[in-house]
């Protein structure tokens, strides 16, 4: 009977510790995050925006900085938001908007979106981070401006001169056949639309990763990793902790 009672508790503590890993694995992941994580000094870059509703509500809106140095060119349209981008004095652009447009909910809880969009790269090395701020329905702001260890995180890419480190980057310092600098393919604010780039078949290989021809959809934010890694510890010291319970537990009622 003590043997089928110390089973009994083995598996609750085993079930409750899988538990526990699977609810705090899926909030380490619920970031907003934008990749590549690397990419190429000078390229012309085909960046992802990845926004996740945590809460019970519709994201409706999304703002996402441009990080200084980093010049963005063109973004992808999608059906049912409204882009809208700022710009500085200098006509620079220095923020875009994801807005829901229409009859569209927004990124419904339990649901994710993605937003592309084209910008170059520093000519130097650095590491720039992406200041997103997420809107629900109810008028409420989450703002992704932290650090890789703060609750809420930006993502940071690392601009590197190395082709091999900068997997996802465009081919080349400056990817004329996206644009160039003249026809750098703003959108015209009044009414959302966007002006298409003078080769729209080269455009439409930039939105995809020149190493795999596939989306850029990987989610590999460090400040998200970091975070994974110290959950997965955190619930293996649960675990433990939870059999030496029962060990001692079962000792005390055997004397």
């Amino acid at each position: 009977m003590k043997k089928t009672s110390w089973t009994s508790k083995l598996t609750s503590s085993l079930t409750a510790g899988a538990a526990a890993l699977m609810l705090f694995a899926g909030f380490a992941s619920a970031h907003v995050t934008v990749n590549p994580t690397v990419a190429q000094t000078g390229a012309w870059q085909t960046y992802s925006i990845k926004i996740p509703s945590e809460k019970e509500l519709p994201t409706t809106k999304v703002t996402l900085k441009v990080p200084q140095g980093v010049a963005f060119k063109q973004y992808q349209p999608l059906a049912g938001w409204k882009i809208t981008t700022e710009k500085n004095d200098s006509n620079e652009v220095t923020s875009i908007t994801w807005e829901v447009d229409g009859d569209n909910e927004g990124i419904l809880a339990g649901q994710f979106q993605q937003f592309n969009f084209v910008a170059q790269n520093p000519d130097a090395e650095t590491e720039v981070a992406w200041d997103a701020f997420q809107y629900y329905s109810d008028g409420s702001i989450v703002e992704w401006t932290g650090g890789p260890s703060d609750s809420n995180p930006h993502s940071i890419t690392a601009i590197s001169q190395d082709p091999a480190a900068a997997g996802n980057a465009a081919a080349g310092g400056g990817h004329d056949s996206a644009g160039t600098a003249g026809n750098a393919g703003h959108d015209d604010e009044a009414t959302g639309d966007d002006t298409k780039a003078n080769d729209d078949t080269t455009l439409g290989d930039a939105l995809n990763d020149t190493v795999t021809g596939e989306p850029n959809n990987t989610d590999s934010d460090p400040g998200t990793l970091k975070l994974q890694q110290a959950t997965l510890i955190v619930s293996i010291l649960a675990l433990i902790l939870s059999f030496l319970g029962i060990a001692l537990a079962t000792r005390r009622k055997k004397r």
